[in-house]
């Protein structure tokens, strides 16, 4: 692939100190009329599109901000099938409140799947990262911690991450009633929606569910999980990757992210069937 990851783990801290320098204590900024934004999302971007841009020039870059707020930035690849995907801070609600849940996101996609993935968590200053057929592992300091996703059938103990976002047209559907009232499993809701997901990969949570997340939400967090054994799928099973990335101005991708002996049993719950972890 061409690409030291070694480096990549590097930008990603980069990236994170910029914005540790700032947490809890920016201004809170509206970009398209609606979500929240901060001169650290910008900065950070700029860091990181500067640098992927020096080192491969070819490249694609999709990030979620741009100078003005205006619009995503969506640069098409010149020489190859390679789109580095960028979200330069998620959970920026966490990090204008200093709620320690927010990082740093630097995917991969190459012909729409994702091979390399960095999530920096800003707060802790840690870092997930995945490579297709290598491996992930979580970067601590000069520690890389290999990271799995859990082989056990998921059980009353079992972790399941859920986005605080979880409205569609304005009302709960009813597999979130249910996640909410009677399921077994513990529930827990971080407000970003790459942190939840690596939890996966990380073998601490057996799933996460995210309904009203981006392509720069999942991408990094896709690729660590992908790499660490782990599944990610539409919300009905269907694939999320290959991503057509043609005409992509920021529309949602809801996505589920789980071990693969959880996956089965999370699925037929949003498709609102019984499954027997729910009756038991």
């Amino acid at each position: 692939m061409n690409i030291d990851i070694d480096w990549l783990v590097e930008l990603g801290c980069r990236g994170g100190d910029l914005a540790r320098a700032q947490f809890g204590h920016v201004a809170r900024q509206l970009k398209r009329g609606e979500e929240a934004v901060t001169e650290s999302d910008r900065a950070v971007q700029r860091l990181i599109v500067e640098e992927l841009t020096r080192r491969f020039p070819a490249d694609g870059i999709i990030g979620e901000e741009n100078d003005d707020g205006s619009a995503i930035t969506n640069r098409a690849s010149t020489g190859g099938n390679r789109v580095w995907v960028i979200d330069p801070i998620d959970g920026t609600n966490n990090f204008i409140a200093g709620f320690g849940a927010c990082a740093v996101c630097i995917g991969l996609l190459v012909d729409g799947m994702p091979v390399l993935g960095v999530v920096h968590d800003i707060a802790r200053d840690e870092t997930f990262v995945g490579q297709h057929g290598v491996g992930a592992w979580l970067v601590r300091g000069e520690s890389w911690l290999p990271i799995t996703a859990q082989s056990e059938q998921p059980g009353p103990q079992s972790l399941l991450m859920v986005t605080s976002n979880l409205l569609v047209h304005g009302s709960l559907p009813r597999w979130a009633v249910r996640l909410l009232t009677i399921c077994p499993w513990k529930l827990r809701m971080m407000g970003s929606a790459a942190l939840e997901c690596v939890q996966v990969g990380a073998g601490t949570a057996c799933g996460a569910i995210t309904l009203n997340g981006k392509l720069w939400d999942v991408t990094a967090a896709a690729a660590v999980v992908l790499a660490a054994g782990g599944r990610v799928t539409g919300l009905t099973g269907h694939d999320v990757f290959p991503f057509r990335l043609t005409g992509y101005t920021g529309q949602k991708v809801p996505f589920v992210a789980a071990s693969p002996a959880a996956l089965a049993t999370l699925l037929a719950e949003l498709a609102h069937v019984e499954p027997a972890a729910f009756n038991e």
